[in-house]
């Protein structure tokens, strides 16, 4: 983009003569599946209620918020039959499809056979899946235990640690979705936090929006803690399920292998299920203390489960994710290279970040009302997407891992036309 950097209205962008008017609407892809009637209350009832009886710490996206009826695969519908290309699914958790029709049909058959007994009983369900999940990790990760929430398994796997180190401090580092080293003693926690390895750390972070390690960073790292008497505990909620498309683990890419991994989200597709995996020996140490979990590893959970990881397989899901990923982040690098507010696009398989700046050369977070902007009109066109970084700077693009080439086109010509209007609007100021 020639011409000097100059600036307006608090945006800094390189002198281009920007087109008068853009398009209004890309051409969404087709889809044949027809969505119920909308049957419930009103929109205004709906917010209503919303004021009134849901705690308002549980915030909603858009100024408008979306009033969400049906999805299908990598499509949701909105109450009034409106159609949206999925990029965030469900905050990276809706991993083989919305409604996926093997998954759905698992769950059904399994509602009308047995919902609930809990782990004081034996059940097909959980020994099928436990062998089946357990199955996808490199020895001596063979042990599982099932929870509810990724929340649960994290707080479980840092109790896990605990109890087998008999250690209590925690290094964890910042927006990352954890990845957690357990060790003994301040001194030991300075001791490594010191190490020039930990001098500007990143990781594949989705909440940081797909920052990546540096090169070997989690081999010395891991090597560090167990010099020190810790254990390594990798969090796969967003990235395990071949969503970075390479491995089916994230952990898997750095060579390494940790004491204890965590895995949720994409884990059920949207069931609400989560895993704890680790070695015999770290789990025989939790055995002697009592810990129970009423609902963690039910037959629908487990029937859920297992009908993800036949889906992944089946349906060539990693690979998917490897392919359309790569293509999506080497159309959306064009954007950065043609538009000065895009400062950064990154990320690995279908987990991409695109970061928002006044400019390339300061990086300085774009404002949040202009980025608000820009993500108010992708939605209006059609896609969702969803927001990360300290400053929610980033666009944080995560979709069903079945989105096509032809999703991306479309995808990324909303995003042009977002930006361009973008531009408009600051050199109208």
């Amino acid at each position: 983009m020639a011409g000097r950097l100059r600036g307006l209205g608090g945006v800094a962008f390189r002198q281009q003569k920007w087109k008068s008017s853009v398009s209004t609407q890309a051409k969404m892809p087709p889809c044949n599946f027809v969505p119920e009637k909308y049957e419930s209350y009103l929109y205004e009832h709906i917010q209503k209620i919303r004021e009134q009886n849901i705690a308002p710490s549980l915030r909603t996206y858009y100024k408008k918020p979306l009033l969400l009826h049906q999805g299908h695969m990598q499509w949701l519908f909105d109450h009034e039959g409106r159609r949206y290309l999925d990029l965030f699914a469900g905050i990276v958790t809706v991993s083989v499809g919305h409604c996926h029709p093997k998954v759905t049909m698992a769950t059904q058959k399994q509602l009308a056979r047995l919902w609930h007994t809990t782990n004081i009983y034996m059940y097909p369900a959980v020994h099928e899946y436990a062998e089946k999940l357990t199955s996808l990790f490199p020895d001596p990760l063979k042990v599982v235990y099932l929870t509810n929430s990724g929340s649960e398994a994290n707080d479980l796997a840092m109790f896990m640690a605990r109890v087998h180190t008999r250690n209590f401090d925690i290094i964890c580092l910042r927006q990352c979705y954890p990845m957690f080293f357990v060790v003994h003693g301040e001194a030991a926690i300075v001791e490594i936090l010191q190490c020039k390895l930990f001098e500007n750390a990143a990781v594949l972070k989705g909440v940081n929006g797909a920052v990546q390690y540096p090169r070997n960073f989690l081999k010395e790292a891991y090597q560090l803690i167990r010099e020190r008497g810790g254990l390594c505990i990798s969090d796969e909620v967003q990235t395990g399920f071949g969503r970075t498309g390479s491995h089916f683990w994230g952990f898997q890419t750095h060579g390494v292998v940790p004491d204890i991994v965590t895995l949720a989200k994409g884990i059920g597709n949207g069931f609400p299920m989560a895993a704890v995996v680790t070695t015999k020996e770290i789990a025989n140490s939790l055995a002697e203390n009592l810990h129970f979990n009423t609902f963690g590893g039910n037959p629908l959970a487990c029937v859920a489960g297992a009908a993800v990881l036949d889906a992944i397989e089946e349906d060539g899901l990693q690979k998917n994710s490897e392919d359309v990923g790569t293509y999506m982040l080497l159309e959306l690098a064009k954007l950065r290279d043609q538009f000065e507010i895009v400062g950064d696009v990154r990320g690995k398989g279908l987990m991409i970040g695109v970061e928002m700046v006044t400019d390339k050369d300061s990086r300085r977070p774009l404002p949040a009302e202009e980025i608000n902007q820009i993500w108010e009109d992708c939605k209006d066109m059609g896609v969702l997407i969803g927001r990360g970084g300290l400053y929610s700077q980033t666009f944080r693009i995560k979709p069903p891992m079945c989105i096509t080439k032809r999703d991306v086109d479309f995808a990324v010509e909303v995003f042009h036309t977002a930006l361009q209007r973008h531009m408009e609007r600051a050199a109208a100021k």
